[in-house]
C-alpha cells in the first residue's frame, strides 16, 4: 500500500534530499504526477491556467475547494496542498482559520498555503496553532501584482533583502512548515534559506532553495506565455496541436472513423 507523505517528512527534509513541487488542479493530471513528486500545489494560479484570468486575484474559495478536492481524490502519495485565494484570509485571524478549515474539511488536502510575511504571522500562528498545517509564500507575491507594479523580482537592493529575511523569520516563527519564496535574487535566497529552519521552496529562486516548484502547464509548454525561469521540459501545444490538425484532417476526408473504430453492426 502506498503511504502518503506527511507534513512532517517535508520538514525533515530541510538540507537533505531536494523536494520537487507541480502545481496540479485536475484529477487526470495528480493521478501522472502523484507517483514523482513530492507536493501536490493546487495553486491559485488555476485562475489563469485554466480559466484565462489576467491575474490570480478573481479565484473564489469555491474554485479552490473544488479543484483540491479533484487533486486529492486522485492521488496517493504526494502532499497535497491548496492556496487560500485572495480575501479568504487576510481580514482577520479567525475568518483566516474558518476558510482555512473549511478548505481541509470540503477537501481533504493536508495543508494550505497563504501568502505573506510578517503581517499575516499572527494569522499564521493562529491557524497553525488550531491544527492546521500552513506553508508561506514570501518575496514575489502574485496577489499584490498591482501594488508591487507587475511581477518584479524581489531583493533588488540590502533594504528589499533584509524586508524578505524579516519575512521569512516571522512566518517560520508562526509555525509554518515550509515557505516559498518567489522572484527573489540568489544571494538572498541563499541567505534566508541558511538562517531559517524549515524548508524553502523556490520558483525564480535559483538552486539554493531546500525544494523547487514550476507551474506544470509552464514546463510542459502548455502555456502561451511563460516566465524566463521556467525550463520547458516538453513541448506538448505542438503536440497537442498536430493531434487535432490530424483529427480534422481524417474527419473531413473521412478516414476516420474507419471500420475498427466502429461497433460491428450484427444481423438479426
Amino acid at each position: 500500500m502506498v503511504k502518503r507523505l506527511t507534513v512532517p517528512d517535508i520538514t525533515l527534509r530541510k538540507g537533505g534530499a531536494p523536494i520537487a513541487v507541480l502545481t496540479c488542479y485536475t484529477a487526470p493530471m495528480a493521478r501522472i504526477l502523484d507517483g514523482h513528486v513530492d507536493i501536490l500545489l493546487v495553486g491559485d494560479s488555476l485562475g489563469m491556467v485554466l480559466y484565462g484570468m489576467e491575474s490570480t486575484l478573481p479565484v473564489t474559495l469555491d474554485m479552490m475547494i473544488a479543484h483540491g478536492r479533484a487533486v486529492v481524490n486522485a492521488s496517493a502519495r504526494a502532499l497535497v496542498v491548496v492556496d487560500m485565494p485572495f480575501g479568504s484570509y487576510q481580514a482577520g485571524k479567525e475568518d483566516a482559520f474558518k476558510a482555512c478549515a473549511c478548505v481541509m474539511a470540503e477537501t481533504g488536502a493536508h495543508a494550505v498555503k497563504c501568502e505573506g510575511g510578517r503581517e499575516m504571522a499572527e494569522t499564521i500562528r493562529f491557524v497553525v496553532e488550531r491544527g492546521i498545517p500552513v506553508m508561506g509564500h514570501i518575496g514575489l507575491m502574485p496577489m499584490r501584482v498591482h501594488a508591487l507594479g507587475g511581477y518584479k523580482y524581489q531583493g533588488r537592493n540590502e533594504i528589499e533583502a533584509a524586508t524578505i529575511l524579516q519575512d521569512a523569520l516571522a512566518v517560520q516563527e508562526a509555525g509554518a512548515f515550509a515557505v516559498v519564496i518567489e522572484g527573489v535574487k540568489e544571494e538572498v535566497v541563499r541567505s534566508i534559506t541558511s538562517q531559517v529552519k524549515v524548508p524553502t521552496i523556490g520558483i525564480g529562486a535559483s538552486p539554493a532553495c531546500d525544494g523547487q516548484v514550476l507551474v506544470t502547464d509552464d514546463m510542459l509548454g502548455l502555456s502561451g506565455h511563460a516566465p524566463s525561469f521556467v525550463k520547458h521540459y516538453a513541448h506538448l501545444s505542438e503536440a497537442i496541436e498536430q493531434a487535432v490538425k490530424t483529427y480534422v484532417e481524417e474527419v473531413k476526408n473521412r478516414t476516420f472513423p474507419s471500420a475498427e473504430y466502429c461497433f460491428p453492426f450484427k444481423k438479426s
